[in-house]
């Protein structure tokens, strides 16, 4: 397939660019038909609000408020009201607004400050905040605003109101493209490399989120599948790309042809693109062992933007490969293969120092990237779900300037109020023993109609306080028994709690699901028992240790004001289900990646230090320019304004960096060669049931190769020294085939002479081991008659062989 992708590279690049525009055409024609449909069965607040629904149709809806502040006077002022009652009352005849309740009625002096400075009106719409449309709601906001001025301030407050506050989208992936073209030229140094990755995922993501967008008429989609879309499809589609283009540069400089090394790199990272994505597609379908129902369309639309940026990195990259040539390479690079040669494609600088460093001191790095990892981690003891209210929003927003108001006129409890809805009569002992109950500053009862009464109750303490939540657990669980009524505890903060409650219970087994797919897909890549177990493990690390930032970050309030992102308060209860499918399914991409290099080797050599240190020099340098570039592309969403991606753009920004920087660099290494030859170990009966699913290609081709032509045995024979002509004493010498087979083994004796056995001619691998020296392997060409090759070795050197 890469090699018709790149042959016929015209005919892929216009139907990917067909593709694209026409799904564009289409989704912007259709619209989007985001429906954020959100229950909760069997929950306490479910109850509440189904009973409320069936008696107070025209309340059952969202219940949003218009504020208002003057600088002189009061309220009641004539001035005011002469402004104020026109708008709330061209706003109550509006469609789609169930109710207006204004301070100026018979029963409204509770809507006004002690001060007199301070009012409110509630404007109650006929559906909850995720099905009002979004016209009505903007047409609510632009009819209160033009009340405001000389010496008026009008402000708007709730959850519909939210929806319509948003800033514009686009910056946060623009500024996350701009960062990651920074880091892909610094990795190149060719300005069209570090373009065909943006391409790619721009393409990607492109289709994928127009696709989303198509779908949202079919099927229940909510917005935020638009926006995670967009994030893991950035970050996947340009690391995808990364990796692929990464192996074709390497293929070039080594004398290949770019044909032959693209189908190469399609061959061999292509294949661990196809095993990664699928990775992260099974990651994000965990979700729906949570039978959170609103999240199947999160499910949907993600794992289609992941496969569209798949298919784009195996189909469209090896067109646009084809359409370089050369120029994918930098013009140093270019002139230097041109003056010396293919490239002997031997590790080197920091990441074959770092290498040979984990492989002498697997212990101590293991060691302290653990401690690093638990100190981390240990804010998670202190998590706590929650709801993060309109308090945490911009302040320059007119809901932060609402939620203000409120909380200064009415005190902190008042912008989340409880409803206790109790069927049949509601009696004064109930009310009454409320107000008593610590933690409520007011409680009012409300006729009641079609044998439902509700109890209006304000806590004393803002929604997100523990103290709220505190509040809602005594009446449910002492104050409500003690009345002997059927109530049940509703509203938005009650909602939120219990989504904490059934997130938390639910936790578990998504974790389970998700470590237990992944675990099999690694048994079966790698034919290993102990590989998928380390990669389970690490996983839960990085999880622990990603978590513990966001709670010491956002929680505690650590840095919030540098960020610029308001107050601390609880981490969203949604956060734990979509930052653990992202985080396990990115986690496993750099596992495979790693693994799949130490792997090609282990199975070529049988030597597991000499694998798992050329698998580390090799792809280290590589893992965390990807991870560098998730992180920018994360972290950019800091600037969307939005609490809510903000906190799990951090999140996941660190959980990338943890992950690849300590976890995939130091710790798996370094406990790969504490557990020596055990990583490889497969029970037989285990291995012949496991269907076979190669991660790379059984061989890769070597350039200027030849055949074994069945001709009479040779040898290879010669001298192991040192750099400085020492004969090395002692040194293994082993004979491998291409596929990985050994052939013969002797040692060098005294004068550092060896002589090894060759069946025919052909290309072989010659691997030299010393302790001292660690391992040199080279592939030698032996002819009609014997070769003579001598072997020189260097201390700490890292050697690598394709």
């Amino acid at each position: 397939m890469a090699r018709w992708c790149y042959r016929h590279r015209l005919v892929v690049l216009l139907l990917w660019v067909g593709a694209l525009f026409g799904l564009g055409a289409a989704g912007t024609s259709a619209g989007t038909n985001y429906a954020d449909v959100f229950s909760l069965p069997n929950t306490d607040s479910k109850t509440a609000y189904d009973l409320m629904a069936k008696a107070f149709p025209e309340r059952a809806g969202d219940t949003d408020t218009v504020v208002w502040k003057v600088e002189e006077g009061s309220v009641r002022d004539q001035s005011v009201r002469s402004r104020i009652e026109p708008v709330l009352k061209e706003i109550g005849a509006m469609k789609g607004v169930g109710e207006v309740t204004d301070p100026y009625g018979a029963q409204g002096a509770a809507q006004i400050s002690e001060d007199g400075r301070i009012a409110y009106a509630q404007v109650t719409f006929a559906e909850q905040a995720n099905a009002v449309p979004k016209d009505l709601v903007q047409d609510v906001v632009d009819t209160a605003e033009h009340a405001r001025g000389d010496g008026l301030q009008v402000e708007l407050g709730g959850q519909a109101i939210t929806r319509v506050q948003e800033p514009p989208t686009g910056t946060a992936e623009i500024v996350g493209i701009l960062a990651a073209a920074v880091v892909l030229f610094l990795a190149f140094g060719s300005l069209f490399a570090m373009l065909l990755p943006i391409l790619v995922a721009l393409f990607g993501v492109g289709t994928g989120v127009f696709s989303t967008t198509l779908i949202s008429h079919v099927t229940n989609v909510p917005e935020l599948a638009s926006l995670l879309s967009t994030l893991i499809g950035l970050g996947v589609g340009i690391d995808y790309a990364l990796f692929i283009v990464t192996r074709h540069r390497k293929g070039i400089q080594r004398g290949l042809d770019p044909e032959e090394a693209a189908v190469t790199a399609l061959n061999t990272s292509g294949r661990a693109v196809l095993f990664a994505g699928g990775t992260v597609c099974i990651a994000l379908a965990g979700m729906l062992v949570t039978n959170l129902r609103f999240l199947d369309g999160v499910v949907i639309g993600t794992s289609l933007t992941v496969v569209l940026s798949v298919l784009a990195a195996v189909t469209l990259l090896p067109a646009l490969l084809g359409l370089l040539g050369h120029r994918v390479l930098s013009r140093r690079q270019r002139r230097k293969l041109a003056a010396n040669g293919p490239d002997t494609d031997r590790p080197s600088g920091l990441a074959a120092r770092w290498s040979a460093t984990v492989e002498r001191r697997p212990r101590t790095v293991a060691v302290l990237a653990v401690a690093v990892m638990a100190m981390l981690a240990l804010p998670l003891l202190s998590l706590r779900l929650g709801t993060v209210d309109q308090g945490n929003d911009e302040a320059s927003s007119t809901t932060r300037k609402a939620y203000d108001l409120l909380a200064e006129g009415f005190g902190p409890g008042f912008n989340g109020p409880l409803q206790v809805v109790v069927k049949g009569d509601a009696g004064a002992s109930l009310v009454t023993s409320i107000r008593r109950t610590e933690g409520v500053a007011q409680a009012a009862s409300a006729p009641p109609a079609n044998g439902v009464t509700v109890i209006q109750v304000v806590p004393t303490t803002s929604p997100q306080a523990k103290g709220t939540d505190e509040l809602i657990d005594t009446l449910r669980d002492e104050v409500i028994p003690d009345a002997g009524v059927e109530a049940h505890v509703g509203g938005v903060t009650a909602v939120s709690k219990d989504f904490a409650s059934v997130t938390a219970d639910r936790l578990p087994y998504f974790i389970a699901t998700i470590i237990g797919l992944g675990f099999l897909l690694l048994l079966i890549a790698f034919r290993s028992v102990v590989v998928p177990l380390t990669a389970a493990l690490m996983n839960l690390i990085a999880a622990a240790a990603s978590f513990g930032v966001l709670v010491a970050i956002f929680q505690w309030g650590w840095g919030l004001d540098l960020l610029g992102l308001g107050k601390e308060g609880p981490i969203a209860a949604f956060l734990p289900i979509i930052m653990l499918s992202l985080l396990f399914g990115l986690s496993m991409d750099y596992q495979v990646f790693l693994v799949s290099r130490m792997h090609e080797e282990w199975v070529h050599t049988r030597d597991n230090a000499r694998a798992v240190r050329v698998g580390l020099a090799e792809t280290s340098r590589v893992i965390n320019s990807a991870a560098l570039i998730m992180v920018c592309v994360f972290l950019a969403f800091v600037l969307s304004g939005d609490y809510g991606a903000a906190m799990a753009g951090v999140g996941l920004a660190a959980a990338v960096a943890l992950d690849a920087f300590i976890l995939r660099t130091a710790l798996v290494p370094a406990a790969m060669h504490l557990l020596g030859d055990a990583n490889w170990w497969l029970p037989k009966g285990l291995e012949k049931r496991l269907p076979h699913l190669a991660v790379e290609p059984k061989e890769e081709a070597v350039p200027a190769t030849a055949a074994p032509s069945g001709g009479p045995a040779s040898a290879v024979h010669g001298f192991v020294r040192t750099a400085d002509g020492e004969p090395v004493e002692g040194a293994a010498v082993s004979l491998l085939s291409a596929g990985g087979r050994q052939l013969d083994r002797v040692e060098s004796l005294a004068d550092g002479s060896y002589i090894v056995s060759v069946p025919a001619p052909g290309t072989y691998l010659l691997a030299t081991t010393v302790p001292t020296y660690g391992s040199r392997a080279r592939h030698v060409v032996v002819g009609e008659g014997p070769l003579v090759y001598d072997v020189e070795l260097v201390e700490g050197e890292v050697d690598a062989v394709n």
